[in-house]
């Protein structure tokens, strides 16, 4: 059993908890930025809900965390060699959630060469990275915000593609990242690159409570998992239980879940009445919305539902107008109030 702060036991941050469920459920929506204050849950939120999550089925031994269920060819070619000599080993991993540190190396991220076993025995052998570790779990980066240029461009690559490809010093290495990318910053501290902001599939804003019981029920529920922390984890268990076996069912669900025209046209409208550039919006709308729906345990991706994702979808795809200082959560919440009248 885990000994993380539950997910469920975090009290508010509605917004933050949605996004990063619609992730769990459906990855191709993009992962999730938060921006926000400090101390506001944003790491626990993460790894708790990775906590929560079934473990995977993963090769024994591998480094890259391959599905044993998928195609050999897309497996780097140590893990290959491995699933072919024993190919019964597999194992139950845990959803892997790595740290990407903002002063992190081009070779840590991406895999280089083993130096020391080519030294010491003349072996060319690739050390992989973090890509390869995070691989059909969550890569963290807090405060992305502040990410060097080289470290944007190589991720914005692996993210589009889902591969990660190494050429250097006598190596060619190619092997899956299919990654769910979630990125924490202050605004204030500095912006992201339109680029990149472009590939976070949603987006929350997340603040310290404002009223008084929020920060008491904070602050308490904090004081007794530190002071108990297998007690706490027990109280909160059923509360986990329901919340993973809700994720399971919509995860089995979401291919079942209904696509009607009028929903697709919804989301076309609203991007049309905001502004967005390409239809990048429309599709992460539309795969948040399906992903929802599924976890509400609906058949069709309704009105309600797009209303209920667009500020998560929408929010950091608006051009900024330097004569508005609205900000972009009441920019959407205006045009939703225009195109679904209450």
């Amino acid at each position: 059993m885990s000994n993380l702060y539950p997910f469920s036991a975090i009290v508010g941050q509605d917004e933050m908890k949605l996004a990063l469920t619609i992730s769990a459920v459906d990855p191709s929506v993009g992962g999730v930025l938060i921006l926000g204050e400090r101390g506001t849950g944003k790491s626990t939120a993460i790894r708790a809900l990775a906590a929560l999550l079934p473990s995977m089925k993963a090769v024994s031994g591998c480094r890259y965390n391959c599905d044993p269920a998928a195609d050999r060819a897309l497996c780097a070619p140590e893990c290959r060699e491995r699933r072919a000599a024993r190919p019964d080993e597999v194992i139950d991993a845990p959803i892997p959630v790595v740290d990407l540190p903002l002063g992190a190396t081009e070779d840590r991220v991406v895999g280089a060469l083993d130096l020391e076993r080519a030294l010491n025995r003349g072996e060319k052998r690739f050390e992989p990275g973090l890509l390869a570790r995070a691989h059909r779990g969550f890569l963290y980066i807090d405060e992305v915000n502040l990410l060097e240029d080289h470290l944007v461009d190589l991720l914005l690559d692996v993210v589009a593609s889902g591969e990660n490809v190494v050429e250097r010093e006598g190596l060619s290495v190619r092997h899956a990242a299919r990654i769910v990318l979630v990125g924490s910053g202050n605004p204030e501290e500095g912006e992201l690159r339109p680029q990149l902001l472009d590939r976070f599939g949603l987006s929350v804003e997340v603040v310290t409570p404002r009223d008084l019981k929020g920060r008491v029920e904070v602050v308490r529920r904090r004081d007794t998992f530190e002071r108990d922390r297998a007690g706490f984890i027990e109280a909160w268990s059923d509360s986990e239980l329901t919340l993973r076996e809700t994720i399971v069912r919509a995860r089995r669900k979401l291919l079942e879940v209904g696509l009607p025209d009028a929903a697709v046209e919804r989301a076309a409208e609203l991007c049309l009445a905001l502004g967005t550039d390409g239809l990048r919006g429309e599709l992460t709308l539309i795969r948040a919305a399906r992903a929802l729906a599924a976890l509400d345990g609906k058949a069709d991706v309704d009105d309600d539902l797009i209303r209920r994702v667009a500020p998560l979808a929408l929010r950091h795809r608006l051009r900024r107008d330097p004569l508005d200082d609205v900000s972009s959560t009441v920019r959407v919440e205006r045009v939703l109030s225009d195109i679904f009248p209450s």
